[in-house]
């Protein structure tokens, strides 16, 4: 910690291979790894020493960038997951069980929510949303005994409606339970949440720290400071004996229990990520700190060609200085407010339409965080399945389409998006 942010996403947890002394990380495409004799897979087994017993658990590609993500956000440790949606799961799977309750703030992405509403509620989770703006009481009565987690974004897109993670991690800690933050959108060259009361931060690697939209991937990063001990008993599986004879997760890692039980239910659920893609991943932390710079500041010079487009009715990026988020943005994200936006055009459903049809350069795609300029129609595709009504609540108006900001020259975005609102 000792190094800049930028030496350390070119070098932090890197192990020079030992046999061929390549200076870059290799790809260790195995399934599995030999045993010397009978007493080494015992030990191996039995968790002695570091060597390991099979990629499905850990593979030294994939180590490296666990400990390289978990040292930029400031972590204890990290376990990388075939994606996102993967690290998610784990991360509540690992905190929750059937009859528990999940507390978000309701800006939360939609996938995010269609995966709390639809799957782990069918398995027996209960999840309650929350406006990020409500005030501590109204959080801290929503917290009843079997609440496991409060889950937030630092970054929601599209609406860039930003909260206030020191407040939410105020919270979280007078409630005793510990506060989950999906940090893909601001990455940690932007926002580091576990600097502001966060005990666990969730990726989706495919975007921002891949970069440039070739693999898929999820990262769950461990703080290693939540005290579980002291909710012995309202996160049994990490402090009690699994077994006669065997220490729990608690009394055998401490504060840093969390991340040694979610392996164990990784391991067991398979939510593996290739070498290969560890390896891309890699390759796309070398430069994150220069990409995100210019993200952040495409983002910033088209949204405020946006706002002041008489076809665009509003605009929703917080490093615009009208926004109701930008003094928040200023406090949390000084070095930027991101790269993804939301802008409404005239004309509803098919004025958006008119102008997503229309795009030359910009790319008509669900993803974000790619070296390219993405952009997509939400209320028909991501909140597709919402009511009417509920997408009005939400703020995703009929006209409403999000922007991925790239790479590109800026000028040339702004040409094309001119001549696509041209056509409204």
């Amino acid at each position: 910690m000792t190094w800049g942010f930028e030496t350390r996403q070119i070098h932090a947890g890197e192990v020079v291979d030992a046999q061929a002394g390549a200076r870059i990380t290799p790809v260790y495409q195995t399934a599995g790894y030999v045993f010397d004799d009978f007493e080494d897979a015992v030990g191996r087994f039995a968790e002695k020493g570091e060597r390991l017993v099979y990629s499905r658990h850990a593979n030294p590609t994939n180590v490296v960038a666990e400990r390289r993500i978990a040292d930029l956000e400031g972590g204890a440790g990290a376990l990388l997951t075939g994606s996102g949606q993967a690290a998610i799961f784990t991360t509540i799977y690992s905190l929750a069980s059937a009859g528990d309750h999940i507390l978000a703030t309701s800006s939360l992405y939609e996938g995010t929510k269609q995966l709390f509403r639809g799957n782990l509620a069918r398995q027996g989770l209960v999840f309650d949303f929350l406006d990020a703006e409500a005030p501590d009481a109204e959080w801290l009565a929503r917290i009843t005994p079997r609440t496991k987690a409060i889950f937030t974004e630092s970054i929601p897109n599209p609406k860039n409606d930003i909260p206030d993670v020191d407040r939410l991690g105020g919270i979280a800690r007078r409630a005793g339970v510990p506060l989950v933050v999906d940090n893909t959108v601001a990455t940690p060259y932007l926002f580091r949440p576990i600097e502001h009361g966060a005990d666990i931060v969730i990726h989706s690697t495919s975007k921002w720290l891949g970069g440039h939209g070739a693999v898929i991937g999820g990262v769950v990063v461990d703080s290693g400071r939540f005290d579980w001990r002291a909710q012995a008993d309202r996160y049994p599986q990490l402090t009690r004996s699994p077994r006669p004879g065997v220490p729990s997760f608690a009394e055998k890692f401490g504060t840093g229990a969390f991340l040694p039980f979610a392996v164990t239910l990784a391991n067991d659920y398979g939510p593996t990520l290739p070498a290969t893609s560890a390896f891309l991943l890699l390759l796309g932390i070398d430069t994150l700190s220069l990409r995100v710079e210019r993200h952040v500041a495409n983002a910033q010079r088209i949204a405020e060609w946006l706002d002041a487009h008489p076809a665009v009715r509003s605009v929703d990026y917080a490093g615009l200085p009208g926004n109701a988020y930008h003094e928040r943005a200023r406090r949390l994200l000084p070095l930027g407010a991101g790269s993804v936006l939301a802008f409404e055009v005239r004309g509803g459903r098919e004025g958006a339409r008119t102008v997503i049809d229309a795009l030359e350069l910009v790319t008509r795609m669900t993803h974000i965080g790619d070296v390219r300029t993405l952009a997509i129609h939400t209320g028909s595709t991501i909140h597709s399945k919402l009511s009417e009504e509920e997408r009005v609540s939400l703020g995703i108006a009929p006209g409403l389409i999000r922007l991925s900001v790239g790479l590109e020259t800026p000028d040339d975005v702004i040409a094309d998006l001119d001549q696509a609102l041209a056509r409204i």
